[in-house]
């Protein structure tokens, strides 16, 4: 393994690496030299390593994640780039639908990373973290989302405090993306076909600019959208 450098040989686990920003990672670190590995309920592109796991089980995406760590000898790096949304007034979601989008956007966030640590530390690797703008400015009819992202901003400030000198910690806020995200979505919680939406693969390029830092040196948070996003907060 090659400890920090975003480069030639290092091995970094992706969640939700079959599509949208996940995917676009994947491409980055296959791009550079590195070793990609997903963690997705559906297949990545061909030939990159994964294994399929919902991630709304938080004991099997543990489990997943020490499984493509021991087949790979180790790992350098985790992305949490999975997550899911279903809008809606509070009374309107179903409870197992709105319990789903906490699990799968907070609860595994940390599972993952919990099960990854032994070989981060090993590494002396990185995480990156995926929020959103949305976790840290509030909207209505998106409150298990807001409460999941807001939950990954406060989890990953702590968790740089608690690996300060062990793991590096990037908590990334990304804009909206043109990704398939919102086409399962009705019509009034969709983008318009003139929204300023930022390509994927340029947030991706901020994710590996994070994986690059050297041991010691840390980009402890990104914001990266679209100038004219107009949901940067």
């Amino acid at each position: 393994m090659t400890g920090n450098a975003a480069g030639t040989g290092q091995t970094v686990l992706v969640t939700g690496g079959s599509s949208g920003l996940g995917a676009a990672v994947v491409t980055a670190v296959a791009r550079a030299g590195g070793r990609p590995l997903v963690l997705d309920r559906h297949a990545p592109a061909d030939g990159v390593p994964w294994i399929e796991c919902d991630l709304a089980d938080t004991r099997a995406a543990e489990a997943a994640t020490r499984r493509l760590a021991e087949r790979s000898g180790g790992l350098d790096a985790v992305v949490t780039a999975a997550g899911i949304d279903v809008p809606g007034r509070l009374a309107d979601v179903p409870g197992a639908t709105w319990d789903r989008i906490v699990a799968v956007d907070l609860l595994a966030t940390a599972a993952v990373i919990r099960a990854a640590l032994p070989w981060l530390e090993e590494s002396r690797g990185n995480v990156v973290t995926v929020a959103s703008t949305l976790g840290v400015k509030a909207v209505s009819d998106a409150t298990a989302y807001c409460a999941a992202k807001f939950g990954v901003v406060g989890f990953t400030r702590a968790l740089a405090a608690e690996l300060a000198g062990a793991v590096g910690v990037t908590l990334l806020v990304p804009g909206g993306m043109r990704t398939a995200f919102f086409d399962e979505r009705d019509a009034q919680y969709r983008p318009g076909p003139d929204a300023n939406l930022n390509d994927p693969a340029d947030t991706a390029a901020a994710v590996m600019f994070a994986l690059s830092q050297p041991p010691g040196s840390a980009v402890r948070e990104l914001v990266v959208c679209a100038e004219r996003e107009s949901s940067y907060p």
